[in-house]
Parts: C-alpha cells; structure tokens; sequence
C-alpha cells in the first residue's frame, strides 16, 4: 500500500510489526492515512523473518518502530528475557527475542507488546469515536483467541499479559459433547469458539458453513459468555470483535442478544436501554487493527522521549 502525503506533510516516520504465527506485516508512515509502505511475508524461521523485517525498516529514517508479535510474550522489562516470545507451539519460535534483535540493528526506541494488544490500541488510537473512552476491549475471534484490553487510556499488563482467550466457560456436554481443542485447557474459550474449534466440530472450515447452521448459535453463544465476563470484570465503555470468525458478520447481532439476555438487567447504563451496536461492533480499522496500532505504541513512546 503507497500512500504518499504531500512533501514536507510527515516530520516523522515511525515503523511498525504485527508477527503472526503464518505472516508478518511490516509498514512505514505516520498514521491510517499516511502510510509510505506495508509489505506481508511469511512467517518461516526466526532468522530468515526477523532478518527480512530489519531489512524493510533499514530502508527509512524512523524515529521509534512498534513490535507486535504473536504470544506468549515476556514484557516485563525488568526480565533477563525481556522482549522475547516464551512457550509458543510454534516450531521454533520459543525464545526468540525480537527486542534484542532489533536492538542490535537500531538505537532509536523500540515499543514491545502483544499483537492482540496492538490492535487494541490502534482502534483506541485512530479511530476517532473510540479516543474520548476510558475503556475499550479487543477480542481476537480467529486461529486462536486473545483479546487487549485498554483501561484509562493504558494497554493492561500484569504478570505477563492477560490470556482472556482462555478462560473457561460453561459448557453443557448434553448440548455440545465436543471435547475442546486446547492443547493446554480443552474446552476453554479458544478451544470452543476458535476458527480450528469450529472446523474440528463440525468437519469443515468456518467460512463454508451457511448462515443458518447450528454452528453459528452456538458460537455466539459461547463469546456472548466471554463477552459478559469481560463486562463484569472490567466495565469496558466498548467491545470491539474482530479476527477471521467476526468476518461471519450475523454472529453480531446474535452476540448482542445473547449478552443481554445473560446480563438480565443487571448493569445499570444507558448503553443497554440500547441495541448495543455501539457498544459491541467490528473494527472500524477492518485487518488493519495490529500493523497500525504498532505504528501507534512505536508513535506514542517516542513523544514520551
């Protein structure tokens, strides 16, 4: 993607990195509508990828570069390890450190974090309804489940970073006698309502089911629960659902139904005298969630000098 400003219109440039588990995107500018250059590319070894993203950055004057890989991530940088990914079931990736990498090949600021909490923050950064909230949740609905969560304006961090992908749900083995395909937990969240959980339920890929399939209700059943955890826990002012799943877009107004239905009058806000398409909706950035909100954690630490 090219979009070039008029000369002199960018003073700075900032890079930015969303690592996935099957492709890495890489981009260069300033913000949604002044991006210099995106490139995709597999995601292979960590020399060959990592080698490839520093090569793409080299080519720019940046002021700071966001990196925002798939997890698990060690962010505590009072961590020995700080900066890499931990326990991934990605072959070959366990204790790759992207910090130290790019350490080596930049001395201008690099922000770190997780790619689910990238994009997070990109739709709390650019899109201009979301800037005056307080709160907003980002739920990653796809090959896995993970979602960031923005609390007074800050990305959450803890221990680590928080796994709401995979807490665990009710689940009535009469209704739905699918085990789960967690590796770790089963019939966690991710292990029911993920891309692969669906597939391995009902036989085939998400995006060929029709419409009117019982794998649908089921689902929005299952994130309409995650969802009304998240509301009770952390009162977020707005819910964005994206990932490959939440492009079946009839599961939204199912969810919304279904959340109010559990919530059974008990949160007293405006929001739920509603229809709640404001309060739970798509990305408004679309699959540009991640690589802009990197560009927007590398932009923001660098104005903190």
């Amino acid at each position: 993607m090219h979009n070039s400003p008029e000369p002199g219109a960018i003073k700075k440039l900032y890079g930015g990195l969303e690592g996935g588990g099957t492709k890495f995107v890489c981009a260069v500018g300033s913000g949604p509508d002044e991006i210099i250059e995106e490139i995709r590319f597999p995601t292979t070894s960590p020399d060959e990828t990592l080698g490839r993203a520093i090569a793409f950055f080299q080519k720019y004057s940046l002021s700071a570069i966001g990196l925002a890989p798939f997890g698990p991530l060690d962010l505590n940088p009072a961590s020995a390890t700080y900066g890499s990914i931990t326990a991934t079931p990605k072959p070959g990736w366990s204790g790759t450190n992207l910090v130290s990498a790019f350490r080596h090949a930049f001395d201008f600021p690099l922000a770190f974090d997780l790619d689910v909490n990238a994009a997070a923050f990109g739709e709390y950064s650019w899109v201009p309804g979301n800037r005056g909230l307080d709160s907003l949740v980002y739920f990653t609905i796809g090959t896995g489940i993970g979602a960031g969560s923005i609390i007074n304006g800050k990305v959450i961090h803890g221990l680590t970073h928080p796994e709401a992908g995979h807490m665990r749900l009710p689940h009535d083995l009469s209704k739905d006698p699918f085990p789960g395909f967690c590796p770790f937990h089963g019939d966690c969240f991710e292990g029911m309502a993920s891309g692969p959980a669906l597939a391995r339920r009902w036989g085939y890929p998400a995006e060929t089911l029709p419409d009117e399939h019982p794998a649908w209700d089921l689902e929005a059943a299952y994130i309409a629960y995650a969802l009304v955890n998240v509301i009770l826990m952390l009162s977020p002012q707005r819910i964005v659902l994206g990932g490959g799943v939440m492009e079946h877009l009839p599961l939204f107004p199912s969810i919304r139904e279904k959340v109010r239905g559990l919530l059974n009058g008990y949160i007293a806000s405006p929001v739920f005298a509603g229809t709640l398409e404001e309060f739970i909706l798509p990305p408004a950035l679309g699959k540009r969630s991640g690589i802009l909100g990197a560009i927007a954690l590398a932009k923001t630490l660098s104005e903190k000098g």
